[in-house]
């Protein structure tokens, strides 16, 4: 209990309280005391199970409410905390049964449960919602439905794999589990999920009605629920009703699991395994089977480094980008874009419909314009045609939005962002007319993927408003934002460009200038290791399906043909004057080039885009170009080593230079800007995991074999030596590293 510093104690606010209504029905409500959201943790769990006990006596109560004392939050989740202070299989399987057993009771009660859900339900919100005998939601923004957990390498502990199966069929419940997805309220009720969606403002009273029609009906759903609900299709409800159709299913899920997976995460297929015990032989069985499932799977490595990341991102949403506590960020209300290519468009595009700014998009030409608006809002309209935005608020975004051909609407200006090609002299023309137009505290933030910041900033009279924002594309669905300071870049624009690349729903990293800042240039060597394997005559699909099978989305290869091979090509020559013959491009890309096989843009590059399965085939004929015998010879563990090992070397070289403010920032950039494999945390978790050791002497290896390239570099080295890592063991490492 906490004191107020002298003899007396203050006592605890709780984190649930209940109140009665005149009309006998009971309100518990749970509002977590210091946090912005409610997530269930021992506290919650200890005072509702008190206050149940109480109303299990109270014959005066006839129906009983779950609300939430926060606007747009009912309940988040369990508290990862909690899950990350298991040191054992067993307490983690205690922790899963104590939910179980709370929300068996719920779903057990003697009057009528109903949840009123305002906001988040995620996880285990979403399993005590289950678990009541009805629900209600809002309609607002912020209501989402889901169950998130195989997102930390976990699955729902508290009797979702049971519950959620039973109440909307097993693929829809599959779909939700397997992917984390969540819901709105809509599509919510389509699929069954909730029984009603009110305005905020009813509520309470739309959940008391509820109960009316409750009485005489409760028990368990399993039981009740004979016809297929609202949202499943009859053709799913049939296959579930009969053995053989119920091994169809799981059979589909299994297939669909593998090829997203590769096998590298376990929670998957231990969901599917719970759903299907829970169907074929029972709840109790099934409740039985996902509390055993749960408990071991918090021990995974593969949870250990999901949860540290989610972790992670938790505390760089409180990181301002800079040291110093006291500076603030900028007030930006009105935005502009340069460029209305694909990348300025949909730069444009994130800023009114993620951050809700208005964007003035300019372009030097009028068909080009109108292609960055054709396309900003062809996006908008997808998402009002899939209910992710009403036809108002679409019609809000696309009106955000103005174009223009020359610099009139520019006085007003917080922030440009420069989206025009990599040419140095067509960016300082670029800052001296923003200079010349806008206000002294407008920002110039360029979108450069190669240029050095330092150098774009030569060009300006106010280098301190000059700074890098670094998307990825695409860039509605890259996460990743490098925010690039030079040396004289003010504090508060560095803060600025984080705080609105936050608003742009971006996870943003700062890194300090350089040629590839931190993302490209690690990807660099990643990616021509794997043209030197190619030279060697390793088959293109024989690398790419071993980079995958180690964790990455796609391949090397796919991944050139994506986002273009001339692009890339581009920045191999600027990585090798500013870092040596370690990133000595091959002669690979420029035969690519030369023969027009820029990717899938121009339909050809290293796989095939044409035919039945366009994408999915290596075109051969590269092979001749290239002058090449492939072989599947090389065993996969040496090529995930000689193409993964140069990325980690060169992350710890960009650890040592200052490019990086910290391994978190290292492993978050790597994951979020080019795919490494999640479940191994990020490059600096991953070679903790490994042994700097291990890491050293293979990269001293490959020297010896290979070449110079790999090169150990010295830190590494010494870090091996001394014992050293580069995160301290954390006293439950499994969870919070």
């Amino acid at each position: 209990m906490a004191t107020n510093g002298e003899d007396a104690p203050v006592p605890e606010q709780p984190h649930v309280t209940l109140t009665r209504r005149d009309d006998r029905i009971a309100v518990i409500t749970i509002d977590c005391p210091r946090r912005s959201q409610n997530t269930l943790s021992g506290e919650v769990i200890n005072q509702a199970s008190h206050l149940l006990d109480e109303l299990e006596h109270d014959a005066a109560v006839e129906g009983v409410i779950f609300a939430s004392g926060k606007a747009g939050s009912f309940v988040a989740g369990a508290d990862i905390e909690m899950i990350g202070t298991c040191d054992t299989v067993e307490e983690a399987t205690a922790l899963s049964r104590t939910g179980q057993r709370i929300f068996e009771r719920i779903a057990d009660f003697r009057v009528p449960v109903v949840a009123a859900i305002d906001g988040t339900c995620l996880g285990g919100g979403l399993e005590l919602a289950l678990a009541c005998h009805a629900r209600v939601c809002t309609g607002a923004d912020t209501t989402r439905l889901g169950l998130p957990e195989v997102r930390l390498g976990l699955l729902p502990g508290g009797g979702g794999t049971q519950r959620l199966p039973r109440r909307i069929g097993i693929p829809a419940a599959l779909d939700l589990m397997l992917t984390g997805r969540t819901v709105a309220a809509r599509k919510a009720v389509r699929l069954g999920l909730v029984d009603e969606v009110v305005p905020a403002t009813i509520l309470l009273d739309a959940a008391a009605a509820r109960m009316s029609s409750l009485h005489g009906r409760r028990g368990d759903e399993q039981r009740r629920r004979r016809a297929p609900s609202p949202g499943r299709r009859i053709v799913d409800w049939a296959l579930e009703d009969n053995p053989l159709g119920r091994n169809l299913v799981f059979s589909r899920a299994r297939r669909t699991v593998h090829q997203r997976t590769h096998g590298n995460y376990p929670a998957p297929r231990r969901i599917i395994e719970c759903v299907e015990t829970g169907m074929a032989q029972g709840m109790q069985r099934g409740l039985e089977a996902e509390a055993k499932a749960f408990g071991e799977l918090v021990m995974t490595a593969e949870a250990r480094e999901l949860i540290w990341l989610y972790f992670a991102t938790t505390a760089m949403k409180k990181d301002t980008g800079v040291a110093d506590p006291d500076v603030r960020p900028r007030p930006v209300e009105r935005t502009a874009v340069l460029g209305a290519g694909f990348m300025g468009a949909e730069i444009a595009f994130v800023t009114t419909y993620r951050a809700s700014l208005p964007v003035r998009l300019k372009d030097v030409t009028a068909d080009g314009l109108s292609r960055g608006v054709r396309h900003l809002r062809e996006q908008v309209d997808a998402r009002v045609h899939r209910h992710s935005l009403t036809r108002f608020q679409g019609e809000r975004a696309r009106n955000r939005v103005t174009p223009a051909l020359d610099y009139s609407g520019f006085r007003g200006v917080d922030l440009v962002i420069e989206a025009v090609f990599e040419d140095l002299e067509l960016k300082h023309r670029m800052i001296a007319d923003i200079e010349r137009e806008c206000p002294e505290r407008t920002i110039f933030a360029s979108n450069t993927s190669s240029l050095p910041i330092t150098e774009i900033a030569r060009g300006a009279s106010r280098p301190e408003n000059v700074i890098g924002m670094h998307y990825f594309s695409p860039v509605e669905k890259m996460p990743l934002l490098e925010v690039i300071a030079h040396e004289r870049t003010a504090p508060d624009v560095v803060a600025t460009a984080v705080a609105v690349g936050r608003r742009q729903g971006k996870t943003p990293i700062v890194v300090n200038d350089g040629a590839g800042f931190y993302v490209n240039r690690i990807l660099a060597p990643y990616i021509n290791e794997a043209l030197h394997l190619l030279g060697e005559g390793v088959s293109i699909d024989r690398v790419d399906a071993a980079l995958v099978s180690f964790g990455f989305p796609v391949g090397p290869f796919k991944l050139l043909d994506e986002v273009g091979i001339d692009i890339s090509a581009h920045v191999a020559p600027i990585l090798h004057r500013a870092h040596g013959d370690r990133m000595r491009p091959t002669a690979t890309m420029d035969r690519m080039i030369d023969a027009g096989r820029l990717g899938r843009k121009a339909g050809k590059g290293f796989y095939r885009y044409t035919g039945r399965r366009p994408g999915r085939e290596v075109d051969d004929t590269v092979y001749k170009l290239l002058g090449v015998s492939p072989s599947n010879t090389m065993k996969v563990g040496a090529i995930v080593d000689r193409t993964v090992l140069m990325m980690l070397n060169e992350a710890v070289r960009c650890m040592d230079e200052g490019i990086l403010r910290s391994a978190r920032d290292g492993d978050i950039g790597a994951v979020f800007g080019i795919g490494f494999p999640p479940f191994r945390g990020g490059p600096f978790r991953y070679m903790d995991h490994r042994g700097l050791g291990d890491i050293a002497s293979h990269l001293q290896a490959y020297r010896n074999e290979v070449g110079d390239r790999f090169t150990p570099a010295e830190t590494l080295v010494s870090r091996a030596r001394d014992g050293n890592r580069f995160y301290p063991r954390a006293p439950h490492d499994h969870a919070a590293g």
